[in-house]
């Protein structure tokens, strides 16, 4: 519910953010803020594929989990891509997504929600406290369990 009033409120809250930043500034400074925060943004896309491919490189040369390094990757390029979308609010949010001190942050908190969530999942519904086991099982009379070829005793458990 909170994502669907989000998805209605942010083209309004930037609407309401132009006209009243334009009205301070005037149009030609606020268009050219939108725009020159677009074209950083596209730059800031263009830098980081390289970035992130050397970065993976690295990191698998070193035998080192990759984890980190790709979400740090992903929220830069959803800096950029708030950077591109026309508005000063998303613009704000993508300058923030680019300090990184600020991905820390937002990489740890989507960590621990991330255990959170396996811990949860793994747990699943508990019965009494002890571990059932489904399977199915047949009888097999003595006089049907042939020798073994190998000359062992068989087991009972399994057919020979």
């Amino acid at each position: 519910m909170w994502l669907f009033v989000a998805f209605l409120a942010l083209p309004l809250i930037e609407i309401a953010l132009l006209v009243t930043v334009g009205g301070y500034l005037g149009l030609w400074w606020t268009l050219a803020i939108v725009i020159g925060t677009a074209v950083a943004g596209v730059l800031v896309i263009r830098r980081q594929g390289l970035r992130a491919a050397e970065g993976l490189q690295r990191a698998a040369q070193l035998r080192r989990n990759p984890v980190g390094l790709l979400a740090g990757n992903a929220l830069i390029v959803l800096a950029a891509l708030l950077l591109i979308l026309p508005g000063f609010l998303t613009d704000a949010l993508g300058l923030l997504l680019l300090l990184p001190p600020v991905r820390q942050l937002v990489v740890r908190g989507l960590s621990m929600r991330a255990q959170i969530f396996t811990t949860r999942a793994a747990d699943g519904p508990r019965r009494s406290g002890s571990d059932v086991i489904d399977g199915e099982f047949f009888e097999i009379e003595q006089d049907q369990v042939d020798g073994p070829p190998n000359g062992h005793r068989p087991s009972g458990w399994t057919r020979h």
